[in-house]
């Protein structure tokens, strides 16, 4: 089974990032996850639109930017600019008035349109919004910090957008304390792909270098 994972940068080492990309390319991470926030729809503050150039000319690997914040149509274009075609950008639907008209500038610069969907939200709000994106990220935790605990309930929600995506077209990704247990669960049900933070990736145990961390994951029996 093929399954796509991604690396969460907010939570790498910042004192050598560019070590950090080419280790984590090295070991065969699919696509590198980048989370901007404005300290106002999430209490905090995370990469920037600097931090999100460099990984840009560091790699060729795809970027996947997740904005956690608000109303995003203001300033999409500064992040739409600074990326290749073929990168997805994932947006909240509750955080601007009008969601599809920011996915349609994700759409006609060549990016790939995604939504991310809170522990809070339900999918009856988001229905419309699944019809016209090609990426579904599903937090399992309230978003804004690194490390926070899993949220049971999201584990119904996600077996409904199981249901949906193949009638909807969409791929189905997980976000927040994803680990082994949480992989080995629903991947085998659909789920498409995995950012991995610190429960996994970074701040490991034993000193495992990132090639082993992916290769176990991949040789998880499902």
């Amino acid at each position: 089974m093929n399954i796509e994972l991604n690396a969460s940068m907010m939570c790498a080492n910042y004192g050598n990032l560019e070590n950090e990309v080419r280790k984590l390319e090295e070991a065969g991470i699919d696509s590198f996850h980048i989370d901007i926030m404005d300290g106002r729809f999430v209490p905090n503050y995370a990469m920037s639109l600097n931090d999100l150039k460099y990984i840009a000319s560091a790699t060729d690997k795809p970027l996947d930017v997740h904005l956690m914040v608000e109303h995003p149509n203001t300033n999409i274009h500064l992040f739409l600019n600074s990326l290749r075609r073929g990168d997805t950008v994932y947006i909240h639907p509750e955080a601007e008035y009008h969601p599809s008209t920011t996915l349609q500038k994700v759409i006609d610069a060549g990016m790939v349109p995604g939504i991310a969907i809170n522990p809070g939200t339900s999918i009856e709000t988001v229905m419309e919004m699944l019809r016209i994106v090609d990426k579904v990220l599903v937090m399992s935790v309230n978003p804004g910090n690194a490390g926070q605990m899993y949220l049971p309930y999201v584990g119904q929600k996600v077996d409904r957008l199981i249901k949906l995506k193949e009638e909807m077209g969409f791929k189905l990704y997980w976000d927040g304390a994803c680990g082994f247990d949480k992989i080995s669960e629903f991947a085998p049900k659909g789920v498409d792909g995995f950012i991995l933070g610190t429960t996994v990736l970074f701040k490991q145990k034993n000193n495992r270098s990132y090639r082993e961390i992916l290769e176990s994951i991949r040789d998880l029996k499902f």
